[in-house]
């Protein structure tokens, strides 16, 4: 892989523009918050929850590979009995779709997608993509040039929860996705998946954010906390939007398969997480949730 930058064209669109950058582990709330972001007028965000074109570039521990993903959904609007050329004109998923096949080998693709959906009242763009998490200093580095790019000023939030409690819902999650998988008795081999517990390294991602921008550019969330009102001015300050009472009542893409955790499970996991939340109580202090159990 060549560490060269790319050469981006200028699209007039995104001067001045901030662009927000969602990241996580699985499991920590991004669901919700692209839907509440997605709620506030001076927001654009993208119709793909999640865009996945830096972590194509910069990362190996995909759950399945991203760009199959795209095809996948690309052919299902073409497998479906509707009016493509209307679905294109006006479905803005669809339209996304096709954007994104076009990040596989266009670097400037990206860029074009935000400048295509930006509004003349758009403060902020959103891409959240957890995945990206794991991308590296390398990844990090490329997002800060997309941006600078554009004379566009990046912020990235990166949201947590507790260590043990978000890999035993991302375990559950993954049996919600497959059912061939029994992870009351395969979780032992699972989580010696690296595209499982990379995403459940805090330390190494906070380290490579700090190694890229100042303590400006980025945002820390606590998924115990993000459904509070403090939480959410947060949010419209970040996001430079008028502050909007949330829907805290409505969970986006919940875990419905409910397993109790036994005692052999946590105490591996808490072997396993132990220093996550020993960097986490230096790093954050008092402003890490008493919920969390280490």
């Amino acid at each position: 892989m060549s560490n060269a930058l790319p050469v981006l064209r200028k699209h007039p669109e995104l001067d001045g523009k901030k662009f927000l950058v969602g990241i996580g582990a699985s499991k920590c709330g991004t669901s919700w918050l692209y839907r509440y972001l997605q709620s506030l007028p001076e927001v654009t965000v993208s119709p793909l929850k999640e865009v996945h074109f830096f972590d194509r570039k910069h990362s190996k521990y995909a759950v399945e590979p991203i760009d199959t993903m795209s095809l996948r959904r690309v052919e299902q609007y073409l497998g479906a009995n509707v009016d493509l050329v209307k679905q294109l004109e006006r479905n803005p998923h669809f339209q996304a779709s096709i954007d994104r096949l076009q990040m596989m080998y266009d670097d400037n693709a990206y860029l074009s997608h935000f400048a295509r959906i930006c509004e003349d009242t758009t403060k902020t763009l959103v891409d959240i993509t957890p995945a990206y998490a794991v991308i590296g200093e390398s990844g990090f580095r490329e997002m800060q040039h997309y941006c600078n790019s554009q004379n566009a000023l990046l912020n990235i939030v990166f949201i947590m929860r507790d260590p043990v409690d978000r890999l035993w819902s991302q375990l559950r999650h993954t049996q919600q996705r497959n059912p061939d998988v029994d992870v009351a008795k395969e979780w032992s081999d699972m989580i010696c998946d690296q595209a499982i517990i990379k995403r459940a390294d805090y330390r190494a991602t906070i380290e490579a954010l700090d190694e890229v921008f100042p303590q400006y550019q980025v945002s820390y969330l606590f998924y115990e906390n993000l459904f509070s009102e403090e939480t959410h001015r947060d949010i419209c300050r970040i996001a430079d939007a008028e502050f909007k009472a949330a829907d805290t009542d409505t969970r986006h893409n919940e875990t419905t398969v409910k397993l109790p955790v036994s005692e052999e499970i946590l105490e591996r996991f808490r072997e396993l997480l132990e220093p996550q939340y020993h960097y986490c109580k230096q790093r954050f202090g008092d402003a890490l949730p008493s919920a969390w159990s280490g």
